[in-house]
């Protein structure tokens, strides 16, 4: 498997989204089912970028971590793949993965100590999870990357990613009422942040 990192999630390119590249994907996700490890590579490269942007939103802006979880996220779908029934695509059975590798990651980190929480910023406005170059502002970015891992979370995942306030809640174990409150803290707080812009 590629080892990931931010320069190479750079280069590779979108994730096809229409009918035939998830053709495509389906032919290659039974022959990598079937054992052949140069056809999840070539998923790998298609999916990639979108992955790892989510991730690294979800993260709050730290590569390392996101380049991590997101190399994670693609072993566990390789061992996952025999199990995978083709009843959703390629993309979204493996992004939905990948979304549930961080967010099991960020539940894990709710009950340790901050101590590595300092953002890398180095790369900010890479990838989004589309996989295209991110308009969003470094001050924008950053503000995101600040919030509490939950409320960022639900905010990545409601307004970023477009998730619906039942899926996020059925993600993160907690009440549908629960993820809109922390929707709007996430946005009061971004708010105050950004002096009033957001």
């Amino acid at each position: 498997m590629i080892m990931l990192t931010a320069a190479t999630i750079e280069a590779i390119p979108d994730s096809p989204q229409d009918a035939t590249g998830a053709q495509a994907d389906a032919a290659l996700a039974r022959a990598s089912r079937d054992g052949d490890a140069g056809a999840f590579e070539q998923l790998y490269r298609r999916h990639a970028g979108r992955v790892y942007g989510v991730i690294l939103r979800l993260v709050g802006g730290r590569h390392g971590r996101a380049e991590d979880l997101t190399q994670e996220a693609f072993v566990r779908a390789w061992q996952a793949l025999p199990a995978y029934r083709f009843e959703s695509a390629f993309g979204t059975w493996l992004y939905r993965l990948a979304v549930n590798t961080a967010l099991m990651e960020l539940r894990a980190r709710r009950s340790q100590p901050q101590a590595d929480e300092d953002a890398d910023y180095e790369a900010l406005g890479g990838i989004d999870s589309a996989g295209h170059s991110t308009a969003l502002s470094t001050d924008l970015e950053r503000g995101v990357a600040s919030l509490p891992p939950r409320a960022r979370a639900v905010l990545v995942l409601h307004d970023v990613e477009g998730w619906k306030h039942e899926e996020i809640a059925g993600e993160l174990n907690m009440a549908v009422g629960s993820s809109k409150a922390q929707l709007h803290r996430a946005r009061t707080l971004l708010r105050a942040r950004l002096g009033g812009e957001a």
